[in-house]
């Protein structure tokens, strides 16, 4: 469904990516799993269309990312960014709204059918209590639910194309300022988002707990480029987290996860 092909970015001098090449199968839950500084943010602004690369190509549904207009391809696929900063004080209900940008003409306003859509948005993250509250005023787990919701709103949720098939969530370390709670909340969501609704999930971690108990599929990732593809119960060997690392065996050991320890 989602797939790149010996995909080069740079920045200036200094190479990020060094010739990648990965297929995100539909309907999958892939984790992008990696050090920090190993290239997986930009890995993910380049399959989303924010970042142009040097080379190389990115397929949507076989179609070049390029051949899309910037709207169709924002309704087909959505970005939750590591961090949200607002510069105004708005509500939940308003951020999930903003996510139906892509699905409004020039200076129309949101009307009924967005409205569904958003509540439809907040409905499936969990999050309908909140929608009067300040966005603000959240814990970083609900904040980070509220952003996943904007993005449902974006690929149309509670509309005709919540229930076709095509739609991929992209999410760059979505547990990283999370505390044990609010990270077994977004696991929890995102496993239940890809059961029910039909959605293809990419997402990027340094975590390999949390990757090991979400993904069904992990792409290795380190220098810039892919190490090892697959389940996590054959990637994510002892040896081979060692080596994505810089860690001893014997360190590494810790941290691989136990057989049937996915959700």
């Amino acid at each position: 469904m989602l797939r790149c092909d010996d995909l080069i970015v740079s920045f200036g001098p200094r190479r990020i990516l060094q010739g990648v090449s990965l297929d995100v199968p539909a309907r999958g839950l892939v984790g992008v799993l990696g050090p920090n500084g190993s290239g997986k943010t930009t890995l993910l602004r380049a399959l989303s269309g924010a970042l142009a690369p040097d080379s190389g190509t990115i397929e949507l549904d076989g179609h070049d990312l390029t051949s899309f207009a910037p709207a169709q391809l924002a309704q087909r696929l959505a970005v939750v960014p590591q961090e949200t900063h607002l510069a105004f004080d708005y509500s939940v209900l308003e951020i999930v709204l903003m996510g139906r940008y892509p699905h409004l003409g020039p200076f129309e306003f949101e009307g009924p059918a967005d409205l569904a859509s958003a509540h439809a948005a907040l409905s499936a993250t969990g999050t309908d209590d909140l929608a009067e509250r300040a966005f603000n005023t959240l814990s970083g787990g609900e904040k980070q639910r509220v952003v996943i919701a904007s993005a449902l709103a974006q690929l149309g949720e509670g509309t005709s194309a919540a229930t076709t098939a095509g739609r991929v969530l992209l999410l760059d370390e979505p547990t990283a300022s999370l505390d044990l709670r609010y990270q077994l909340e977004v696991a929890t969501l995102l496993g239940r988002l890809h059961d029910r609704q039909d959605m293809t999930i990419v997402l990027t971690t340094h975590d390999v707990q949390f990757a090991a108990r979400v993904c069904s599929e992990l792409v290795l990732f380190g220098e810039g480029n892919v190490i090892a593809q697959g389940p996590p119960t054959e990637v994510l060997t002892t040896a081979q987290i060692a080596s994505l690392y810089g860690i001893a065996t014997a360190q590494a050991a810790l941290f691989t996860p136990v057989a049937g320890s996915r959700r």
